[in-house]
């Protein structure tokens, strides 16, 4: 009887002991919304995998006029510098607006902050900016590639 009860608090004691191993996780805090949003470790994103630093220029589609040229500056400090000029309407000139932008919850996409009443959202890939919508959504159809500004 003593060595089935030896037997029993010896294995109980096996157990007890025995813990898995939790891959810890990384907090980062949330650019947007300043709250800690739990990333794994390993993850990979826009923000913290691409050299995105830098400038971007394109021609984006233009409902009243030929085109909008458009050059945004990215620097390290998470400010921006955004040049726009409408072609083949008014004298030609060059519009700057500066601010500070942020990364959504995902490392994946930017938000310009200053910018009201127009896009301001662009996701960010490999040697390119794709501006989105005015909900937030990669656009779509015939001129889909025209929203894409190349570094």
């Amino acid at each position: 009887m003593k060595n089935k009860l030896i037997l029993v608090v010896f294995f109980s004691l096996l157990f007890i002991n025995c813990k898995k191993e939790v891959k810890k996780a990384e907090f980062k805090t949330d650019t947007i919304a300043k709250v800690p949003v739990k990333v794994p470790a390993d993850s990979h994103n826009s923000q913290n995998s691409l050299d995105w630093q830098g400038t971007y220029k394109g021609v984006t589609p233009c409902a009243d006029c030929e085109g909008i040229e458009t050059e945004i500056t990215l620097n390290t400090d998470l400010t921006f510098v955004i040049k726009t000029k409408y072609l083949g309407k008014g004298d030609g000139k060059i519009f700057e607006e500066k601010g500070v932008f942020s990364w959504d919850k995902t490392g994946g996409i930017i938000y310009l902050d200053c910018l009201k009443n127009r896009p301001n959202q662009y996701k960010v890939g490999e040697n390119q900016l794709i501006q989105l919508d005015m909900e937030g959504h990669v656009i779509s159809g015939s001129l889909a590639e025209k929203y894409i500004l190349k570094k």
